[in-house]
């Protein structure tokens, strides 16, 4: 299926996102773990979403509105050493900010890399969505680098660090090859209804009924 994306949005601060009040879903990850590679493959484009073969360079929140109907929000990436430190300290504020005030959001994409159990920083961003309780799903990329015999040994590693029990692992987790596109249509059937007309209120309903804690 064939999706006007224009990048309406490439926001640093609160002030600079969308205003139109779009349902958004939002990818965060490590530093060239295959965010904009995965979001490019949803979209069924090559290069729409920014690649790039430095990691650390998306630095700021690229907001993609798609067909004029809701965002594919790319995270600012996080991990990567070689970034200056001023930049790697701006980040967490800059990813908080967004997660624990942006009403139009109605779900993330964790994207981890299936190869490796996750990192320190991949735990924390967990965290940070319970806490938030924000709805999320995590997407293993880069599943065309190992076998295929060996995904469910790597997912449950995967389920394991995230603290994810055997029922939510098999709701929201997902093994993904943005190159051969194993798992892009699964993962779209899972976030798509969260993005249809209405999503917003309903999710804002929802998290005012649920019970903290």
């Amino acid at each position: 299926m064939s999706h006007r994306v224009v990048l309406a949005a490439n926001a640093g601060r609160p002030a600079e996102y969308p205003a139109d009040g779009l349902p958004e879903v939002a990818f965060a990850g490590r530093s060239n773990v295959g965010k904009s590679s995965l979001i490019n493959a949803l979209l069924d484009r090559r290069r729409f979403a920014r690649t790039s073969n430095t990691p650390g360079r998306t630095q700021r929140l690229h907001f993609y509105r798609v067909d004029d109907r809701y965002y594919l929000v790319d995270l600012p990436g996080y991990g990567f050493a070689k970034v200056p430190i001023e930049v790697r300290r701006a980040w967490g504020p800059m990813v908080r900010t967004y997660l624990s005030t942006r009403g139009p959001l109605v779900g993330v994409v964790q994207v981890v890399d299936l190869r490796h159990p996750p990192s320190r920083e991949d735990c924390q961003l967990a965290d940070w969505l319970a806490e938030y309780r924000i709805r999320h799903w995590v997407v293993a990329t880069k599943a065309d680098k190992i076998s295929r015999g060996q995904w469910p040994a790597h997912l449950a590693t995967m389920a394991k660090g995230l603290g994810l029990d055997a029922a939510a692992a098999a709701e929201r987790l997902f093994a993904v090859s943005a190159v051969q596109r194993d798992g892009i249509a699964a993962l779209w059937a899972v976030i798509r209804p969260y993005l249809a007309p209405g999503a917003v209120q309903a999710n804002a309903a929802a998290l005012e009924a649920k019970p903290d804690g």
